[in-house]
């Protein structure tokens, strides 16, 4: 069974809004002749790799919401010019929504067991929920319509 990390995405209001922040990040990599791999800088390096690299994500929290995820494909641990240590998560760069769970805000990144993992959106909703705006997902769920 694979193990999912969870990590807040600051600074981000929408999943849309995290595509294209990656969508622009290949871009830019392509345009400079550098390999279009889609990484995230974080301090510390997880201890369960193995179980990470064996089918394992990093869901991404959004305004309060687990609401994203892509798959992890490699992790690299490395030092800093400053000679301090750092880990490169490698991922897939396609963002794939899920079932928006509440998450309260946390430093760093934590696990997320496949058991705790919400599912993808389109495997857990009716078509017309996935078809939903985000934002009117995310008021319907505040008013606990959904």
């Amino acid at each position: 069974m694979p193990l999912h990390l969870i990590k807040l995405a600051v600074g981000c209001d929408s999943v849309k809004e995290l595509k294209g922040w990656i969508a622009e990040r290949m871009r830019a990599l392509k345009k400079k002749g550098q390999p279009q791999r889609h990484v995230h800088v974080t301090r510390m390096t997880p201890k369960r790799v193995e179980e990470i690299l064996a089918g394992g994500s990093l869901y991404w929290v959004i305004r309060g919401e687990i609401a994203a995820r892509e798959k992890i494909i490699a992790i690299e641990p490395f030092r800093d010019r400053d000679g301090i240590g750092r880990c490169r998560i490698v991922m897939q760069p396609k963002v794939v929504a899920v079932s928006p769970r509440p998450m309260r805000p946390f430093q760093g990144w934590r696990y997320l067991t496949e058991d705790a993992a919400p599912p993808d959106l389109g495997k857990a909703a009716a078509g017309s929920i996935a078809a939903m705006p985000e934002p009117l997902r995310r008021e319907l769920r505040e008013l606990g319509l959904l």
